[in-house]
């Protein structure tokens, strides 16, 4: 398995590309802003095509180069249905200016091909079965996306601003809604084993285990509690 990330653009939002090996097919995961000239190094560098873009959510953070990458490589983009209106409108999904000299620098819009994620589908694409999650909170179209364990590595959880290192997703943004974020933290989160590494959509990577034993909205949730920090702001994502 190859997973290449790098952080990109003004918000250093995590851009994943992935393949069962170099040389491969692969699919790229949140191209966001200023992501482009990553995306291709990571292509070049590991002899990859792209057969699919797939987001995590509707975020300009999370979907500014969609529209250049898909060009690029005539690939579809998936994203869930209720975040698919955020592609031509990012600040009304944002509720607020993102400023008329950063949108310069974005192609907003849909790409030609983009086809709608659904919850507890599996996507095959490029050689890898990947399991859609529905888990709004963030958004109300937030997804994250699941590798099954192998014998050489265990699952990979794409959590997107679900669940980061010591934090979760804000929900102060249009959208937002903490409830739904802790069902969404309970249902989906909890019942991975502890071996699970998460590759969230800011900053480094954890594993299940470390969440539930330090996270204070994971570890509360986990002994049942259910309420940790809701008075409390969470410190990652746009």
């Amino acid at each position: 398995m190859l997973i290449a990330g790098f952080p990109a653009g003004a918000w250093g939002t995590n851009c994943y590309v992935v393949a069962p090996a170099a040389g491969e097919e692969c699919v790229i995961i949140d191209p966001g802003h200023e992501a482009t000239q990553g995306v291709e190094d990571t292509l070049a560098k590991h002899r990859l095509k792209p057969v699919a873009v797939i987001l995590t959510h509707g975020h300009i953070d999370h979907v500014a180069s969609v529209v250049p990458v898909c060009g690029a490589h005539d690939v579809p983009a998936w994203i869930h249905p209720r975040d698919r209106y955020m592609l031509d409108d990012p600040e009304k999904a944002l509720g607020r200016s993102i400023g008329a000299q950063l949108l310069g620098e974005l192609t907003i819009g849909e790409p030609d091909d983009v086809r709608e994620l659904s919850d507890g589908s599996t996507l095959e694409l490029a050689g890898l079965e990947l399991t859609v999650a529905h888990a709004p909170g963030h958004t109300k179209g937030s997804v994250a996306f699941r590798l099954p364990e192998t014998a050489e590595i265990p699952s990979v959880f794409f959590s997107g601003d679900l669940l980061f290192a010591g934090s979760v997703g804000r929900t102060d943004l249009p959208g937002g809604d903490m409830d739904e974020l802790f069902a969404s933290l309970a249902r989906v989160c909890l019942p991975l084993d502890d071996s699970t590494v998460v590759l969230s959509g800011h900053g480094p990577q954890t594993t299940i285990g470390r969440e539930r034993a330090s996270n204070p909205y994971l570890a509360e949730l986990a002994r049942g509690l259910g309420d940790a920090g809701r008075t409390a702001t969470p410190r990652r994502g746009m």
